[in-house]
Formats: structure tokens, sequence, C-alpha cells
């Protein structure tokens, strides 16, 4: 059963921003798990991965386990044709139902950089064009007012300087999105009544996408469109907008444009029955008792039945290796092995920040973020290096639910971190930022 956890506790971890590492090629090993998990198969390799460093890696990850902290996760480290996978733990805590490398898990974030892929399958068709207004599919959003104060009242409001575009869905700047302010600010409370998604990823709670995009029609926007960088809301819109442009839902189009081509079989908005015991049961950390908590459980949860909205901003689950193929395709300009699914031009624009300085100046749900990265379409970018993991231009995103993805282009890696542990605060969680350092420090020239 879905626990109620507080907004603002949650908006701070799911908007987290980490700054670190990423992807390369092929194939590898392992499936073991378990508080002390098997070594990987590796293939030895001097312009790879280091067995010495990859060892020490596996072994802070099984520490978070065996200290409780952690229930199960899985690991994935790739650079240059070798690949490194490890699972340790639990799927549930109680049980003996260790994680495998197919454990599926709640990607929540991990869902933006695909539904910014999917757009710009639309837009290489010329079915989208970046700069259009979306008013033509989107009518809903048309004529916008916007709020004199975010805090303000909800009729208390100018006229917009001009329409939502395409772009700024893509960067978070239609003028709309999650913010960190008082409960009772009108908009918050008004948000929160339509049921429009302004907190942790609810499938249940969700109207149908066309109710939904008419909900959020009737609310004023935050901010004029195009002002500034303001998080999640966008992808959600991108989702309805993809589904209305292609004339088919927006998880159908995900299935036959991205998830089928990739090979990515187990990445959808819901788990199927015949495949329910290898989706992981969600926690989160109660702050009151100091305790995990379950958020989500797998039978019977939000994610084992087909959802009424097809969240583009967090709806997704998958497992390591499905999110492998689809990082390999955005390492590798837009091609996994025969298989082309957006051109070079594309995955370079996607992964280019398209925020200005004056944007970065006031945008953000934690304070300096932008000082040292960027966006780019639904994904973030390192700009400045302050860590020992991830080089000026890796690129990725993160899971409020506990998961996290970036790619190092520089250094051909790789990185893929999936637990079943909610974070709770706006930093990345200890174990994101060991495994980044860890696997950075694994590589080997």
């Amino acid at each position: 059963m879905t626990r109620d956890v507080d907004r603002r506790t949650f908006l701070k971890g799911a908007a987290a921003s980490a700054a670190v590492v990423t992807p390369s090629s092929a194939a590898t090993t392992f499936a073991g798990s378990g508080q002390n998990p098997q070594t990987s198969k590796r293939t030895t390799s001097s312009v790879g991965l280091s067995s010495k460093g990859l060892t020490r890696m596996n072994g802070i990850m099984t520490g978070y386990v065996d200290s409780g902290e952690i229930p199960g996760l899985v690991t994935l480290v790739s650079r240059r044709g070798q690949v490194d996978v490890n699972a340790i733990g639990v799927k549930k805590l109680g049980e003996n139902n260790l994680v495998q490398r197919d454990t599926i898990f709640r990607i929540a974030s991990m869902t933006k950089p695909i539904t910014a892929a999917a757009t710009m399958i639309l837009v290489e068709e010329c079915v989208l064009r970046l700069d259009d207004p979306v008013d033509h599919f989107l009518p809903e959003l048309a004529n916008r007012r916007v709020l004199k104060r975010p805090d303000g009242k909800l009729d208390d409001t100018v006229p917009a300087k001009r329409s939502i575009t395409v772009r700024d869905l893509l960067t978070f700047r239609m003028g709309y999105g999650l913010m960190l302010a008082p409960a009772d600010a009108p908009i918050l409370k008004a948000a929160e009544e339509l049921q429009i998604g302004m907190g942790p990823p609810i499938p249940a709670s969700m109207p149908h996408p066309d109710e939904w995009i008419r909900r959020l029609g009737t609310l004023p926007l935050m901010r004029q469109p195009g002002e500034l960088w303001m998080y999640n809301t966008g992808a959600d819109v991108l989702g309805v907008l993809i589904a209305r442009a292609s004339g088919q839902p927006f998880e159908a189009f995900l299935r036959e444009r991205i998830f089928g081509p990739l090979g990515m079989k187990d990445t959808d908005f819901s788990v199927p029955q015949a495949k329910i015991n290898r989706l992981a049961t969600s926690y989160w950390l109660n702050p009151q008792t100091g305790k995990l908590e379950v958020f989500d459980e797998a039978d019977g949860g939000q994610w084992s039945r087909p959802p009424a909205f097809p969240s583009g901003s967090g709806g997704l689950v998958s497992t390591v290796d499905d999110y492998f193929a689809f990082s390999e395709m955005m390492l590798n300009t837009g091609k996994r092995g025969n298989e082309r699914i957006l051109s070079q031009r594309s995955i370079e624009l996607m992964r280019t920040d398209q925020l200005t300085p004056e944007q970065k100046a006031i945008s953000g749900l934690t304070p300096g973020y932008f000082d040292t990265h960027g966006w780019g379409f639904c994904l973030s970018i390192i700009t400045k290096q302050t860590e020992i993991a991830g080089s000026v231009g890796s690129f990725g995103w993160n899971g409020g639910l506990g998961t996290a993805w970036y790619v190092d282009p520089k250094q051909g890696l790789a990185t893929i971190l999936l637990t079943q542990r909610a974070w709770s605060s706006a930093n990345p969680p200890n174990v994101c930022l060991d495994f980044w350092t860890s696997a950075a420090l694994a590589i080997e020239d």
C-alpha cells in the first residue's frame, strides 16, 4: 500500500540533482545477489575497467545492504566494451527473495530522458518543431494567464507574453512546475486538489491524459514561458503532446519507437502479473521513526496495473539491462547495434546545455546546482567538474525513488544504480556518491 508521503519532503529528494558519471557498450556477466554478492565475470582489459577497482566498488555497495540502509540494489558500470553488473540484497525486507540482474525497479524521473528522446523522434519527422507553440495539439494550454506572484491568488494574473513551445517543455521552461513554497500557496493547493502530480509518483491518483491536461489548463502559469527552469511538469505535458501528435497512446509510441527497437522488454508503465515477482518493493525513510517503510508493494501495488495516466515525468519501471540499452543509444549518438533511434544531431542537442546564465541565476530546487550543471532536454549536464566523478559534458538524471544514471562521453563510461529506497533530501544519498566515486576510480587506461 502506498504511503502518504509529505510533498515537500519528497520533492527535495525527487528533484535532487546529482552530478556525475557514465555509458559505453557491450555484453557481460553476472546475475548474482545476496548480502555477499558473487564476483562478476569480467573481461580483463588494459583500456577498460580495473578488476581491483570494481571489487572495491562492489564491496562498498555491499556495505550499504549489510548495514540495512538499502534493502537491495543493482549496479552497472560500462566502459569501452567492458560491462560489470552486480545485484545485492533482497527485493523485500523480511524475505529471502534475492535481487537479481533482471529485477524490476520504479525508475521515477529516469523516465524523463526517454520522454525527451520520444519527442525528438517527432521533431526529426517534422511532426513537431522545437520553437512552434504547442497550442495546435494542446489547445488547453493556449492563451495562458500568469500569476503576478508565484504565491499569489489564482485570479491575480497577467497575460502570458508568448505561447508555450516544444522547446519550453523539453527544457522545463514552460512556466509551471514543482516549487518549494508554503503548502498553503493557492497554486499548490489547487494543483493538489486537481491531482495533476505535484508530489511523488502515484499512478493511481492521476486522471486520463485528456482530463489531466484539461485540469492543468484551468490553472494559471507560475512564471512567464521561457523565463526560468521549473522542474517536472514539462515532461508530463510532453507525454500528452506525443500521444496527440503521433495519433497513438504515449505508451504505445514508446514501445514501437524506442523499447521494441532497443530490446527493452521489461520497461513499461506497469508490471504484468507474470513478472510481478521480479518487481522490488519500494521503501521510503520515515523521518519521525528513522525506519524504512513501504511506499509501494509489488503485488497489488500501484505499478501492478496499467495507470490511467502514463507519466512522462516519472511513471516507468525498468531493469538495469533495459536502461543500459537506452544509455548505449544516448552515448553512441542515437544508435545501438543496427538500430538507429535518433540522429547524431538530435543526441548532441539533447546533451547541450539550454539554459542561459540569467535563467540559472534564478532557477533550481537546490542552491548552487546550476553553478556546476546545465540542463539539456530532460536531463542534466555537468558544466564544471568539482568531484572525482563526472567530466565536463557528462549527462544523465536520477529517480527520486532510488535510481541514478549518468554517462561520461569523455571517458566512455556509463553508470546505472537501481535501488528501491527513495531519496529523502535534495542531496544525493551517500550510496549514490560512493557509487559514482568508486566507479570513476575503477577506470583503467
